[in-house]
């Protein structure tokens, strides 16, 4: 199976080599890079959300294989959707599922179910893609696709299962979590909203997370995501967290009465 571009040529160019000029843009080649557990990453298109995604992913060593868990815009039939076989296509080239890692986290959670559809049309995992690409050539990953319907209980359990299937797989997996922060709102509200979120973030509170975004009704469109990589990546060793960057789309555009916040965060 091989999933082809849903977003290549709107969120981003859809020609290699105008992707490439346009990431070099956005990323620190140079930047020092640490090992991460995981990172948060923003998905929207990359003239607003790049510059967030480029400073946290230079600032991470890449591994060869990645999980990537990222929110459904949408329904879907699953709880969690996941691809167990086959590659994903961008301009950079293909890039190969895990298989045998899918497996052992298929086999971890009866929640998690094998569903191409609900990634076909998804833009969140897609838009990660070619940043990782730029970094590392060959590399692998497992796609995971999260209902916007779920509990934080069912969250909880599906970050265990990532845990354990990542400790039984006993190869290096770096987490990613895909959520862009508050959308449509004017900056300075979505500063103080998404800093609530951001606040638990760094503190690891997984709970605390789930919480607030619904608590002051943040508008974080993968706070679930997020809330499950927290909790894998507490569960393999977590100490702290850290915002590499944040800013929003009006950042970008000038238009400040209404934007969309993106975080950098890496965990480790």
């Amino acid at each position: 199976m091989r999933r082809k571009p849903a977003v290549s040529g709107h969120f981003y160019p859809g020609r290699e080599k105008d992707l490439r000029k346009l990431i070099e843009r956005m990323v620190e080649p140079e930047k020092e890079k640490e090992k991460a557990i995981c990172v948060v990453s923003p998905h929207a298109g990359f003239q607003y959300s790049g510059p967030v995604a480029g400073a946290v992913f230079s600032s991470v060593k890449i591994p060869a294989i990645l999980v990537i868990l990222g929110p459904r815009h949408g329904d879907m039939q699953s709880r969690v959707a996941i691809m167990k076989e086959g590659d994903w296509e961008t301009p950079l080239g293909l890039v190969k599922i895990e298989s045998r890692l899918a497996e052992l986290l298929l086999n971890q959670s009866p929640l998690i179910t094998e569903d191409e559809i609900a990634h076909k049309h998804e833009h969140s995992l897609e838009v990660q893609l070619p940043f990782i690409q730029y970094f590392r050539k060959g590399v692998s990953i497992v796609p995971v696709c999260i209902s916007p319907n779920v509990t934080f209980e069912e969250l909880e359990e599906l970050g265990k299962a990532i845990s354990l299937s990542i400790k039984e797989f006993k190869e290096e997996v770096m987490i990613v979590a895909s959520t862009d922060m508050s959308h449509y709102v004017e900056h300075e509200v979505a500063k103080k909203k998404d800093f609530l979120a951001i606040e638990k973030m760094l503190n690891l509170d997984a709970k605390g997370l789930y919480d607030t975004v619904k608590h002051e009704d943040i508008s974080m469109c993968g706070f679930q995501p997020t809330t499950s990589a927290i909790v894998a990546s507490k569960e393999l060793g977590a100490k702290k967290a850290t915002l590499v960057k944040y800013q929003t789309s009006g950042d970008t555009s000038g238009n400040y009465h209404e934007v969309v916040g993106y975080a950098g965060i890496k965990i480790n």
